[in-house]
């Protein structure tokens, strides 16, 4: 069964899948992976030399990975500027969040250009504090932004604020008009039928078996082998496991979600009527938001953590976390108590060491290109992804190839078994800080320290 996301696209544009490779061809670029990464290189390339032979392979179908599954916020990189700075230097991290909400808007642009429904509402977010002890959690990075002119974070007075989330658990809160939400599984969908619209070769079903590095490269499949001048690697969390070289850059974490039955009434009556995306300030955030047909879909990161960096499979089943989400959705909406839970789901995150996303080339060639680590923040970056890969294939000269991003891994966890221990001794002290914090009791000094291991890399898993 396919998560809830990608099963509405489905039925709302049943396409068959394209037939997968069975013989041997050449092309110009091929690109390893039909989700959001791999899709937007694939219309960049075409849209800039649209007689560049650009292949797809993908593993299952477009968007059976986290692009057809994640929460559907599309953020920028505002919140993660003390990040920026601290690793790329000012100038670099300016550059960034406006770049990153650059492409906020320039994914609605594409969908009103080519008519793709996504379900692209541009109604911004919500920056929250859900207890006593987040309150004031924000104020430094806002004034930071603030500081070097890209700040577009406003305070909300708490009836505004508590108007907007629809719930009265915020007693704090920051609006940014610059972020969205989409329908994640309409969105890569769209994006697949635009890269098929403007002659890219797709074929699903296609898993890469083998990578032979030279000039051409040569990507095998179970039936077929692609010679291409370039190759790009848009697995995400699959890096982890196909290229041992990449295993200790990114922890393989789960974001846990739940979606209601279809109440628009009730949306109505606690005021809950835009797209507004709504996350608070835990480090393992809660994020909501509503979607135009009345429901409310409601997510936290930060759950199952996976050793070795392997794809589990109950990635790939319903949240074993759904209890907890369904009570944590009454507690901040009573109203919704009794309503029904139509699905639940989650999906691999690759949480980097810094929570951003790197780019590189592959070995000591300069034709195999690799993009991952968006650390469960995609939806928007991707499209920033998009932009660096599609640079770096065709040799470009810009900011984007010039931009620390492109120069690989900034940090690596420890090996297992001390990664898997030290990830659940992290998280095992977030939620027990972060329990007290709920019932106003002051954490342990132990579980405040370790919660610092995850905090230093920003909030996870929310898009």
């Amino acid at each position: 069964m396919r998560p809830f996301w990608l099963d509405q696209a489905l039925k709302d544009h049943p396409e068959a899948p394209c037939a997968p490779l069975q013989q041997q061809t050449r092309a110009d670029v091929c690109i390893v992976g039909g989700g959001y990464t791999g899709l937007w290189t694939a219309i960049m390339l075409k849209e800039q030399n649209p007689q560049l032979d650009v292949v797809v392979i993908e593993a299952d179908i477009c968007g059976a990975g986290a692009s057809g599954r994640n929460g559907g916020c599309a953020l920028s990189w505002s919140a993660k500027y003390f990040t920026l700075e601290r690793l790329f230097g000012r100038e670099e991290a300016v550059r960034l969040v406006q770049a990153s909400e650059a492409s906020i808007y320039a994914i609605g642009d594409f969908c009103q250009r080519y008519g793709v429904d996504a379900e692209y509402r541009l109604d911004g977010t919500l920056y929250t504090a859900t207890n006593r002890a987040q309150v004031g959690s924000t104020d430094a990075v806002i004034a930071a932004l603030e500081r070097n002119g890209i700040n577009a974070f406003v305070r909300c007075p708490l009836p505004e604020l508590q108007r907007m989330a629809g719930s009265t658990r915020h007693i704090e809160g920051w609006f940014s008009p610059a972020a969205a939400s989409v329908q994640p599984g309409k969105l890569v969908r769209g994006l697949r039928r635009v890269a098929l619209g403007l002659g890219v070769r797709l074929y699903e079903g296609t898993p890469m078996t083998a990578l032979e590095q030279g000039k051409p490269a040569v990507v095998s499949t179970p039936s077929g082998r692609i010679t291409a001048d370039r190759v790009v690697l848009a697995i995400n969390a699959w890096m982890a496991r196909a290229f041992p070289q990449f295993e200790r850059t990114v922890a393989i974490v789960s974001s846990d979600m739940i979606i209601t039955e279809p109440r628009p009434d009730l949306l109505q009556r606690i005021g809950l009527t835009s797209g507004v995306t709504v996350l608070d300030s835990r480090i393992f955030v809660h994020y909501y938001h509503n979607t135009p047909d009345g429901r409310i879909m409601l997510g936290k990161g930060g759950n199952t953590f996976a050793y070795g960096g392997r794809i589990l499979p109950v990635f790939d089943q319903p949240s074993p976390y759904r209890p907890l989400l369904r009570k944590t959705l009454a507690e901040f909406f009573p109203e919704f108590a009794d309503v029904g839970i139509a699905a639940s789901w989650n999906g691999p995150s690759d949480r980097s060491v810094t929570g951003l996303p790197f780019f590189g080339r592959l070995g000591q060639g300069d034709n195999v290109f690799y993009g991952f680590g968006y650390s469960g923040s995609g939806v928007g970056p991707c499209h920033m992804g998009g932009q660096i890969l599609s640079s770096l294939v065709l040799g470009q000269d810009n900011a984007w190839t010039r931009s620390p991003l492109v120069k690989g891994p900034l940090g690596h966890f420890p090996p297992e078994p001390i990664r898997y221990v030290g990830s659940l001794l992290v998280r095992n002290a977030i939620r027990r800080k972060e329990r007290a914090e709920d019932h106003g009791r002051p954490p342990r000094r132990l579980d405040v320290h370790l919660s610092k291991y995850a905090a230093a890399a920003g909030k996870a898993d929310k898009g």
